[in-house]
């Protein structure tokens, strides 16, 4: 699997991560990120350790830093919302409204049945999400998220309860869909300001199973 690097300095790495590979190992074994870990320390002593979080079918923008110290520094820059991150995802549905901002603090439940989700509660963690409407197309429309927040399925949970509508293809808050295959959602842009240094920025590209769905995205 070829892992396009977006961005690479000293001290980070942003990769292009495909949708489909895991960050973590799975229980069931299969391949993740941590099979091209070492080809990704490109010349340097340490491999690259992930800073924040994607879920297995989210596809883009992924910030790996290359020593302890970077980690540490990035990390902090997320837990104190300093890093500007942009998704694109499409929903099943179509909006009538062009822009707005959702706010709903999620938390998590889970049974022995159904396994673990988030879901929006009065007393959950506080989670802020800003969209913007950027095309509709048979029955779906393609959004841009900006979340504020960094909560566990954020988006997802934000796109049905705030918008009315799943992510399409999302099999835990909405259902599976056999044109898309995946949930759709995509990582397309990070910025991350450093003190010393220039910012972190990289921009993904929108993938083509988007582009054979017939959008294009902010380019389009």
């Amino acid at each position: 699997m070829d892992i396009p690097i977006l961005f690479e300095d000293g001290e980070a790495l942003v990769i292009d991560k495909p949708a489909g590979l895991p960050l973590d190992r799975p229980r069931v074994g299969g391949q993740s990120l941590d099979d091209y870990l070492d080809t990704l320390k490109l010349g340097f002593q340490r491999a690259p350790a992930p800073v924040h979080r994607l879920d297995q079918d989210t596809s883009g923008c992924l910030l790996l830093a290359r020593n302890p110290k970077a980690l540490k520094r990035f990390s902090l820059a997320f837990e104190e919302r300093r890093v500007e991150k942009t998704y694109i995802g499409l929903v099943a549905g179509e909006l009538a409204e062009d822009e707005g901002m959702i706010e709903l603090s999620l938390s998590k439940i889970s049974s022995a049945s159904e396994g673990w989700r988030m879901i929006p509660a009065r007393k959950g963690k506080p989670a802020i999400t800003h969209w913007t409407r950027l095309e509709t197309r048979d029955g779906m429309t393609l959004v841009q998220f900006k979340p504020v927040t960094g909560r566990t399925h954020q988006i997802r949970v934000h796109a049905l309860a705030g918008l009315g509508h799943a992510l399409v293809g999302d099999p835990i808050y909405g259902a599976k869909d056999e044109r898309a295959g995946r949930t759709m959602l995509h990582a397309s842009a990070l910025t991350l300001p450093r003190d010393t240094k220039p910012p972190i920025t990289a921009v993904s590209p929108l993938p083509d199973d988007f582009v054979r769905l017939g959008f294009q995205g902010l380019d389009g």
